[in-house]
């Protein structure tokens, strides 16, 4: 089997955890890095190629793609330049997976998934949570239906991140850089879609950021389902997982899952008296197949795709959904009002 042909746009540091994954598969060949400053690529090149004089190096996609043809290109670029660079490689006839967040508007995800569907090329989106163990347990739980239809879903978020450099300065910095993964998070955790949103942000006094780094919204999603999210990036002590801490409540039992390992519930037994008799959910192993391991997992499924032709999990005409909830989020949080949300 002819390994699979991809460039690499943008070289920095989150590029590293996509080579990472990429160096244990065989069956693509990155021929190509391409980073504005050019040395970022040819860094690149020499820890992904060992050397590899025949790996091409440029500050300029449009001159790659036209000299090594990729089928692919992977996007690990910053936000804004991510539509650019996804409409010039379809316009190539490439496939194009790339990272989070889809796009920096919704104006512009939403041209990018037009361009793809008229390319007729598959265009996904990293979410690498969502190829994660644990999570794929939660929902195997809920699909199995012990729960009982959903009804409410509330997550808390809170660690004290001391970054330093760009994010201290952003704004909307939990929402814009965080928020995607919990909310992508809710949606695979509920099988359900966005419906509105209210949130309020604040910055907490004694903070670090520049700008509001905490956020409280209220979602509500099809099904009749509301959703919750409390978060910051500035709490100190008793931090959460970078999963999140959730509870799933649903009409015959609810769960609790801490973002890791610990998954627990009760289930309705009997009822009749002022509360109903409960017993322990029953958690069963479960075997989430080749849909696990971060970046390699959600990697591994997009060049799965390409070769048959079928729709990856994370394809952006999906994924512009979780989009929507975190531009949803940010309009409601300026504007002071519910948010009915649009995809």
């Amino acid at each position: 089997m002819e390994p699979i042909t991809a460039v690499m746009v943008g070289c920095g540091g989150i590029s590293g955890a996509w080579l990472r994954a990429l160096k244990e598969m065989p069956d693509v060949r990155i021929v190509g890095f391409v980073d504005l400053v050019e040395e970022n690529a040819r860094r690149r090149a020499d820890e992904y190629g060992g050397g590899d004089a025949s790996i091409a190096v440029s500050d300029d996609l449009v001159g790659m793609l036209g000299h090594v043809r990729p089928q692919v290109v992977f996007d690990c670029a910053v936000p804004e330049a991510h539509c650019d660079i996804t409409l010039t490689a379809l316009a190539h006839g490439c496939h194009v997976l790339g990272e989070k967040p889809l796009a920096d508007s919704m104006e512009n995800a939403r041209r990018m998934v037009a361009a793809a569907r008229e390319a007729k090329r598959i265009f996904a989106v990293i979410q690498n949570r969502r190829y994660d163990a644990n999570i794929r347990r939660v929902r195997h739980i809920v699909e199995a239906g012990p729960l009982g239809p959903l009804t409410t879903v509330n997550c808390d978020f809170y660690l004290g991140a001391h970054f330093g450099g760009f994010r201290d300065h952003m704004r909307h910095v939990l929402l814009l850089d965080m928020a995607i993964h919990t909310f992508d998070a809710a949606r695979l955790l509920t099988g359900a879609d966005p419906v509105a949103v209210y949130c309020h942000e604040w910055n907490p006094a004694g903070s670090w950021y520049d700008h509001d780094a905490s956020a409280v919204a209220v979602f509500e999603l099809s099904d009749g389902i509301v959703y919750t999210y409390r978060g910051s990036w500035c709490a100190e002590g008793m931090n959460t997982t970078w999963e999140c801490d959730w509870r799933l409540i649903g009409q015959k039992g609810s769960l609790l899952w801490d973002g890791a390992t610990d998954i627990r519930g009760e289930v309705v037994a009997k009822t009749g008296g002022f509360r109903s008799e409960m017993a322990d959910l029953e958690v069963p192993t479960f075997d989430a197949g080749d849909r696990i391991g971060g970046h390699a997992g959600n990697i591994r499924e997009f060049l799965r795709c390409v070769r048959e032709g079928t729709v990856p999990e994370t394809a952006a005409a999906d994924n512009i959904k979780s989009l929507a909830m975190v531009f949803g989020a940010i309009e409601s949080a300026e504007s002071g009002r519910r948010v009915e949300i649009a995809v």
